[in-house]
């Protein structure tokens, strides 16, 4: 599967009564039934380990680009009609400001490995806290309560897996509870935010700014709200878009397939 074609259904597995296993590109699992592959004998594997640097990377760049307004200083800088930079156009600093991590696994971390090079007070919330070795090699302190995350960030990253339990895990009470000067960062997946709850943030000053590689539906329909508002990124999920991590991750696909079919375990096997 790539790009989470093609629809793994009832009707495709009917048809296809000698499969044996389903091997999915990227980290997140969302768009399988696990169970109705498990009721066709079907087993299924993913890609997660390979994607989680560049997509660190990217939620880094979302947070430097947001920060520093590179999108909006690169259209006037390049703007027909720009006569002088005005000296009053500033952007935020990152070097130690607070970055709350939401969702604090593999990707989480790498994202906290790298703020740290910035020297910013990193608080994340995870359903599991990690050990101290692990909190003391980045300086990361544990939230219990995503409340208190939220409240104190300046940047709230969100690195979570979709689940029930996370779908629409920012609503506008998550929002209300962000600083005004706080920016949003998704490198999850669009629907853990509730984006109408978003744009209505974003419109009325809630929170400062946006940075999003995924948004619901992909890509949004051209006259959506979202499109239109300058403090707003959006890039096209490009997390793991880079070509040394595609290529492995089609190398990670294989090998699964390899084992499955071979009877042999199965790597990253969900």
């Amino acid at each position: 599967m790539w790009y989470h074609k093609p629809v793994i259904n009832e009707e495709l597995l009917q048809s296809l009564p000698n499969l044996k296993i389903v091997a999915s590109s990227g980290v997140g699992i969302d768009h399988l039934d696990l169970n109705l592959l498990s009721s066709y004998g079907v087993k299924a594997s993913n890609t997660p380990f390979v994607v989680s640097t560049d997509t660190a990377d990217l939620g880094m760049a979302l947070m430097l680009a947001s920060s520093r307004r590179l999108v909006e200083g690169y259209q006037m800088a390049v703007s027909r009609d720009t006569e002088y930079f005005p000296a009053d156009w500033l952007g935020t600093e990152v070097s130690g400001a607070t970055l709350g991590i939401v969702g604090m696994g593999t990707i989480g971390y790498k994202v906290a490995e790298r703020a740290k090079g910035f020297e910013m007070k990193i608080l994340y919330h995870n359903r599991n806290r990690r050990n101290k070795e692990e909190e003391s090699a980045v300086g990361a302190t544990y939230c219990k309560k995503i409340d208190d995350l939220l409240q104190q960030s300046d940047f709230v990253l969100l690195s979570v897996n979709l689940t029930p339990q996370t779908h629409k895990l920012i609503g506008k009470r998550e929002l209300e509870l962000m600083k005004p000067t706080a920016t949003l960062i998704n490198i999850s997946r669009g629907l853990v935010v509730d984006q109408d709850a978003l744009v209505e943030a974003l419109q009325n000053k809630v929170i400062k700014a946006a940075a999003l590689d995924v948004t619901y539906p992909e890509p949004l329909p051209r006259d959506h709200p979202l499109l239109k508002l300058k403090n707003v990124i959006i890039t096209p999920h490009i997390g793991s878009a880079t070509k040394k991590t595609r290529r492995l991750m089609m190398e990670n696909m294989t090998e699964s397939i390899q084992a499955g079919l071979t009877g042999l375990p199965i790597p990253n096997e969900v």
